[in-house]
């Protein structure tokens, strides 16, 4: 059986604009649309505040670089189980309880880091963290996937995924003013502890947002059927006729991500140590890369329901590899790789901006969010791995070696899941 979500636009509605589907949207589309996009804002910010800390925590505390490193790695193996069981939550409680409760769980632990008085403390609480910034977006992007209506859906989650690029921004903004008027050694503390502030978005989201329609109709149904959810229902995305999709779906999210943490590890590392390039400790280059994601994601998000899916994952592949080759086979200097920051957020972000719809659309209502949870997140557990082994490698050879193999094969992961899997644009969400 199928459902579609409800359909508050005109069928004359004026599609004229890139930006035209907003207009028509009902109250709750558009609150669900802001509330989410705030989220993955929030989310972004409090995510990225530990690599702005890095260098404080190593002078303050003495830590090496590969206990920093643990930190990073332990996060984003955190947040891989914390997606897939916000998935599995958001397929018994709902999409917008679970949003609540991953927003507060990574708002406090994030707090939480502010007030470690060691290196143990602030791996425990920052791992803790971890386990809610996963499952935020995995809540996030089935509740907006389900409530925008199928023609406006890659646009819609898209333009929420952009909202990773502003909390960026944020952080980036927060930290300047901080450690500008405060000594380093308190500024990193106030840092962490200003995460708690999306701790109050919850309330917001408990005032103003709605569950999707969808979710009630398969609950409603299966109530109606006297049917009670299994515990082990999100088995379900392992059974015979779900496997292969799930299956090409965690290929394309670990070569996604994959790419990305090869790039974004180690490519600074990489074109400071033996490329002996000064920008990269600059606003300038941060900025221009942050401004490159925001453009990448909205660019991504029209293209994917534009073009497709599958071709828009591809021209982002195809792009990310390009860049990848670009710093690691050119002869670049500093002007270069000001402005090489730009197209570098732009491809290596805007990859993800169709994941959150096409994902929604691969799987039913029933086990939705386990599906979405898990594959997403299997990517991350398994392209967690990626800088270790990119590390590795440098031992024996160039570093600039190990970025290109890792992250040309990841894109090239991509480019062939993508291939296999099936064009989902338009697609009703099946119950």
């Amino acid at each position: 059986m199928e459902h579609t979500t409800t359909d508050h636009v005109p069928s004359g509605a004026s599609r004229a604009g890139p930006f035209s589907w907003y207009g028509p949207l009902s109250k709750n589309e558009k609150r669900t649309f802001w509330s989410c996009k705030i989220g993955y804002a929030l989310d972004g910010m409090d995510t990225q505040m530990l690599s702005f800390v890095i260098p404080t925590l190593i002078a303050t505390w003495g830590i090496s670089k590969g206990d920093a490193g643990l930190i990073g790695t332990s996060t984003l193996l955190a947040s891989a189980a914390g997606g897939w069981i916000a998935g599995i939550l958001s397929d018994r409680i709902g999409r917008v309880r679970t949003l609540q409760l991953t927003v507060l769980w990574f708002a406090f632990f994030t707090f939480l880091c502010g007030l470690a008085q060691n290196y143990n403390q602030l791996l425990v609480a920052r791992t803790l963290m971890g386990f809610g910034f996963g499952g935020e977006w995995t809540a996030g992007a089935v509740l907006i996937g389900e409530v925008i209506r199928s023609q406006d859906r890659g646009k819609a989650v898209g333009m929420v995924q952009a909202g990773w690029a502003l909390g960026w921004g944020l952080t980036a903004l927060l930290y300047a003013g901080l450690f500008s008027f405060l000594p380093a050694e308190q500024a990193w503390r106030a840092l962490f502890m200003i995460g708690l502030i999306p701790a109050l978005f919850v309330l917001l989201i408990r005032r103003l947002v709605k569950e999707s329609d969808t979710f009630e109709q398969a609950r409603d149904e299966r109530l109606g059927q006297s049917e009670k959810p299994s515990p082990w229902a999100f088995f379900e995305i392992f059974a015979p006729r779900m496997l292969s999709t799930t299956l090409r779906a965690s290929l394309l999210t670990t070569g996604a991500l994959g790419g990305y943490y090869a790039i974004t590890t180690w490519l600074p590392t990489y074109l400071k140590t033996e490329r002996g390039l000064s920008v990269l400790g600059t606003g300038g280059y941060l900025a221009m890369v942050i401004v490159g994601s925001y453009v990448g994601y909205v660019s991504s998000a029209l293209l994917t329901d534009a073009v497709g899916r599958k071709k828009n994952f591809i021209l982002f592949a195809l792009g990310s590899m390009s860049i990848v080759l670009a710093y690691t086979q050119l002869p670049i200097d500093n002007t270069w790789m000001l402005w090489l920051g730009f197209p570098l957020g732009f491809f290596a972000s805007g990859i993800f901006a169709g994941m959150g719809a096409f994902l929604t659309e691969l799987f039913p209502t029933r086990m939705r969010g386990s599906g979405q949870g898990f594959c997403y997140n299997a990517g991350r557990s398994i392209a967690a791995l990626f800088p270790l082994l990119i590390g590795a490698l440098s031992e024996t050879l160039p570093i600039g070696v190990g970025i290109g193999v890792f992250a040309a094969g990841a894109y090239a992961v991509v480019i062939l899941a993508a291939l296999s899997l099936p064009e989902t644009r338009g697609r009703q969400l099946a119950s």
